[in-house]
C-alpha cells in the first residue's frame, strides 16, 4: 500500500470534526453533517491501521471536545476533559477498522454500519455511556427527521452515516474517473431514501386528548444551582400551582387534568416531614388534580433515587418513575467500594444514586404516561420500551439549572423533539428554569417559556396507543448494524491480509540492476 503523508490526513480529519460540531446547536447546520462525515472517510483513506486509528481520534478530539464544551464552564473542566477523551477514544477505535473495511465492495454501506455500531457502543459504556452527539440528534427541522418515525435513532444515524461516506465514495469516483454515475445515483438514493418520509410523514391516529399544565418554577439566586436554595425552588413550583388553581377556577385558563413539575422540584426527600412535604400537600390540594413531583428519596444511608413521583390529591403518592442513567461522577461514584474521592466536587457525592429499570407507564388521571428524567431522553431504552408497553404521552422532567447558561438545553430539546416524532407521541417537558414546552408528535414546539422565568403552560394535548414503526422495531436495527458490523470486519480482515501478503515486501525499483550470478564450474572460461 502506498501510504499518504500524515499531516494532510490529520488537517481534513480535524477540518471534519469543526463541520460535524456545527451540525448541532448553538450553529446547527446540518447540511454540514454529511461534509463532515465524508471528510472522516477521506482523511483515514489509504493509511496503514495505525495511522487510521490516529485520524480518527483528531476527527474525535476535535468533534467531542468541542460539541460538549458546556461542561467544561458547567460541570468542571476536569470532567469535561474526562468524558471528551472517553468519547473520542471510540473514533479512533472505528478509523483503526477503515482500512479493514475498505477492502470489502460497496464499503460505505459497511463503515456506515460499524459507525452506527460504535454510536450505540459508547452510548452505553463504560458506565451509563454518553449518547451526546449520535448523529440522528443534529436532524431535527430538516427534511430528515421525519425518517425517524420509520427507522428509529439508530436508523436514522446509519443513514445520515451512509449519505457522507457514500459522498466521499463519489469525491474518490470523481477524482480517479471510474465509476462516477453509479455512485452519483447511490448517493441521490440514499438521499431520497432520508428525505422521503418529510413527503410522507407518518400519521398515528389519537385516541383522547388530556389537558396538562406544565409548570417552570425556576430557580432562586443565580439560577445555576439548585442547592443554593433549594427550599426556595420548591416553594416557587409551589406557589405557580396555586395560581394556577386560581386562574382555572376563574375560568383564565383551562383545568388541567394533572400537573407536571420537573426533576429537582424538590432537592430533598419529599416524604420526609417538613417545610417540603408540606408545600407539595399545599399545591396538590389547590390543584383538585394529580401532580407529578419531581424529587430526590432517600433510599437508606448509601444511596437516593431521582424519582418522578404521582401525588393524588385523595390518595397521596403513588406510582413512581426512578431515572434509568444516573450521571457518573456526577450522581454516583463508580466502583466506590475501590475508590472513594474526597476532594474537588467529587467529595459533595455522598450517596449513590440508584439506577431505575421501570418501563410500565405511570398512571396519571386515567393516562398512561412515558417518563423519562433528564438525560434519560437521549437512551433508546427509556422512552421507546414505555410506548411499546402502552405509553399514551410522553414527559421530561429536568433539571438544567447546572447548564442554563450554556448551549447544553438546547441540544437536550433537539434531542426531546426528535423523541415524540419517533413515538409518535405528545411529549411535554418541565424544566426547573429552561427549557421548558409543549411538543407535538411532528416535533413542532407548539407552546414554550422563556429560560430563567417562572410560567405555567397549560395545552390540551392527543393521546395514542398506535405504534410506529420505529417503535415496532424496537432494538432490531441496533442488532442488525451490530451483525453487519462484526460480519464485515471478518472478510474484511481477510481481505486485508491477503492483499499484504499478496503485495509482499517491496521490491527492487525497475531500473535497479540485478547483480550478475556467479558462473557454474561448467560455465567458467577455459584458460
Amino acid at each position: 500500500m502506498v501510504q499518504r503523508p500524515l499531516l494532510p490526513a490529520v488537517g481534513l480529519a480535524a477540518v471534519g470534526g469543526g463541520l460535524l460540531t456545527a451540525s448541532f446547536e448553538p450553529l446547527a447546520l446540518p447540511w454540514l453533517l454529511p461534509l463532515g462525515v465524508a471528510c472522516y472517510a477521506l482523511a483515514t483513506r489509504d493509511l496503514s491501521v495505525r495511522r487510521s486509528g490516529l485520524v480518527g481520534l483528531v476527527f474525535g478530539v476535535v468533534f467531542y471536545f468541542s460539541h460538549i464544551s458546556w461542561m467544561r464552564a458547567s460541570i468542571g473542566p476536569d470532567a469535561w476533559l474526562a468524558l471528551s477523551t472517553v468519547e473520542a477514544l471510540f473514533y479512533g477505535l472505528l478509523g483503526l477498522a477503515v482500512p479493514v473495511l475498505r477492502r470489502l465492495p460497496a464499503w460505505p454501506l459497511w463503515l456506515a454500519a460499524a459507525w452506527t455500531t460504535m454510536e450505540t457502543v459508547r452510548s452505553g459504556w463504560p458506565f451509563s455511556g454518553m449518547p451526546w452527539g449520535r448523529l440522528a440528534f443534529a436532524a431535527i427541522d430538516t427534511p430528515a427527521a421525519p425518517a425517524v418515525a420509520y427507522v428509529g435513532m439508530t436508523g436514522l444515524s446509519f443513514l445520515l452515516a451512509l449519505a457522507g461516506f457514500c459522498l466521499a465514495r463519489l469525491g474518490e469516483a470523481a477524482l480517479t474517473r471510474t465509476g462516477r454515475r453509479g455512485w452519483a445515483a447511490a448517493t441521490v438514493g440514499v438521499l431520497a431514501v432520508l428525505v422521503t418520509p418529510a413527503v410522507a410523514p407518518y400519521g398515528v391516529e389519537e385516541s383522547g386528548t388530556t389537558t396538562v399544565a406544565v409548570v417552570q418554577g425556576d430557580v432562586p439566586g443565580p439560577g445555576n444551582d439548585i442547592l443554593w436554595d433549594h427550599e426556595g425552588v420548591t416553594r416557587n413550583h409551589v406557589d405557580a400551582t396555586i395560581r394556577l388553581a386560581a386562574d382555572a377556577a376563574a375560568g383564565r385558563v383551562p383545568r388541567p387534568d394533572f400537573v407536571l413539575w420537573p426533576e429537582n422540584s424538590t432537592a430533598v426527600d419529599p416524604f420526609e416531614r417538613g417545610t417540603v412535604n408540606a408545600g407539595i400537600r399545599e399545591a396538590v390540594a389547590a390543584a383538585g388534580v394529580p401532580v407529578v413531583v419531581g424529587g430526590l428519596v432517600d433510599d437508606g444511608p448509601d444511596h437516593v433515587l431521582n424519582q418522578g413521583v404521582v401525588w393524588d390529591p385523595v390518595s397521596g403518592p403513588g406510582d413512581r418513575y426512578t431515572k434509568h442513567h444516573p450521571v457518573p461522577y456526577g450522581e454516583y461514584i463508580p466502583f466506590r467500594d475501590l475508590w472513594n474521592p474526597t476532594f474537588g466536587a467529587l467529595a459533595l457525592i455522598s450517596r449513590d444514586m440508584k439506577s431505575g429499570t421501570r418501563t410500565e407507564p405511570l398512571r396519571v388521571a386515567g393516562v398512561r404516561l412515558g417518563d423519562a428524567i433528564c438525560f434519560d431522553v437521549a437512551y433508546d431504552d427509556v422512552m421507546p420500551p414505555q410506548v411499546r408497553d402502552g405509553a399514551e404521552l410522553l414527559t421530561v422532567q429536568t433539571s438544567n439549572a447546572s447548564f442554563i447558561f450554556t448551549h447544553q438545553i438546547e441540544q437536550q430539546f433537539a434531542i426531546t423533539r426528535l423523541r415524540a416524532i419517533e413515538a409518535g407521541r405528545w411529549l411535554a417537558v418541565a424544566s426547573t428554569n429552561g427549557q421548558t414546552g409543549v411538543i407535538a408528535p411532528d416535533g413542532a414546539v407548539v407552546a414554550s417559556a422563556e429560560p430563567r422565568t417562572t410560567a405555567v403552560l397549560v395545552e390540551e394535548v392527543g393521546l395514542s396507543a398506535a405504534l410506529t414503526p420505529a417503535m415496532r422495531l424496537g432494538p432490531w436495527p441496533t442488532r442488525l448494524f451490530t451483525l453487519l458490523t462484526l460480519g464485515a470486519l471478518v472478510s474484511g480482515a481477510v481481505a486485508y491480509r491477503r492483499r499484504r501478503e499478496f503485495d509482499g515486501p517491496a521490491q527492487a525499483g525497475p531500473t535497479e540492476e540485478r547483480p550478475a550470478p556467479s558462473p557454474t564450474p561448467s560455465e567458467a572460461p577455459v584458460v
